[in-house]
């Protein structure tokens, strides 16, 4: 058997005869990871809300999280299990003052009992934050923005088998290539509709001076191309006027660039925030080029492996 499912309900341990059509579903952030699969109403099988779930594929550790939903049809039980990601939707309230990124990953972690992997040092300190009422993973990728703004550095947080783990984006690229002859289908669209900012202008309401200080950074090129597609954005104390105007012009002043790819051969280390190599034409052009994945959703199937990303290109916005 490629597949292994396990369940466990208090010290009963099931293996269930699955279905097949097991799917794994999974993005770059603000999202659980998501595991879905159709078992037999046997009255046998005692499962129940918030029981584990283990999932290996070819004995490679894809999965582990909680039942949370069941859905029974026609003597046939429906179950999606989330990972740890999921007591992320949890709301707070937290102040904090010259913390990284990390650091508010392992306060969570610690306050909401969630079990911890690797955790790479983010390093910079954001100087001052409060974040009232708001899910925990609004407060993660508030900081993660902030981190991202003033460092040009991207992370990742995920649930590797049941640990929280943080890496740097250029730690998630995977060897692999995807081109016309590893899908089935794929479909482009590039945009300049959304996220997509020619002139950045932030500001900061200084108290000592009663002044607002106002910071402009602009490309004369984009804007002569598409007209001004201005972002207007407040300034957090401690933080550089001209340094983050900079670094938004640099992230925003970029086609959106988007690749959905259908039926992909599978690989088990691809997941949402993962990097992959594309080598196909693309718009009358011939790319070869890492591209990250947004979302990716395996499905394993008769005997078959087969996967569907969403990628964006190498140009990353917010």
């Amino acid at each position: 058997m490629d597949t292994e499912l396990i369940i466990q309900n208090g010290k009963t341990v099931y293996s269930p005869a699955v279905e097949e059509g097991i799917e794994w579903s999974t993005e770059r952030h603000g999202t659980p990871g998501k595991l879905t699969f159709k078992v037999l109403d046997d009255a046998k099988l005692k499962i129940t809300e918030g029981n584990p779930v283990r999932f290996k594929y070819k004995n490679k550790k894809i999965f582990y999280g909680f039942i949370f939903t069941r859905k029974i049809s026609d003597g046939v039980m429906t179950v999606t299990a989330y990972d740890q990601l999921r007591y992320l939707k949890n709301k707070d309230s937290y102040v904090y003052a010259n913390r990284t990124m990390t650091w508010l990953v392992k306060k969570i972690a610690s306050d909401f009992s969630l079990k911890k992997g690797t955790l790479v040092d983010t390093k910079y300190k954001i100087p001052s934050r409060v974040e009232d009422d708001k899910s925990l993973f609004d407060m993660i990728e508030s900081a993660h923005d902030l981190t991202l703004i003033n460092t040009g550095e991207m992370y990742v947080l995920y649930d590797d088998f049941g640990k929280l783990t943080l890496k740097n984006l250029e730690k998630m690229k995977v060897q692999i290539v995807i081109d016309q002859e590893t899908c089935q289908t794929c479909e482009f669209s590039s945009s300049i509709d959304k996220d997509v900012y020619n002139q950045v202008k932030v500001y900061y309401d200084n108290k000592d001076t009663g002044k607002r200080e106002i910071y402009i950074a602009k490309s004369g090129k984009n804007i002569n191309a598409w007209g001004v597609l201005q972002s207007y954005e407040k300034l957090e104390d401690g933080e550089n006027g001209k340094k983050k105007a900079n670094m938004l012009l640099k992230m925003y002043n970029v086609k959106t660039q988007n690749l959905s790819i259908k039926d992909a051969v599978g690989d088990y280390r691809v997941r949402g925030g993962s990097m992959v190599v594309v080598s196909m034409k693309i718009d009358h052009s011939k790319i070869l080029k890492w591209m990250i994945v947004e979302k990716c959703k395996h499905t394993f199937k008769d005997g078959e492996h087969w996967m569907d990303l969403t990628l964006r290109g190498g140009d990353f916005t917010v």
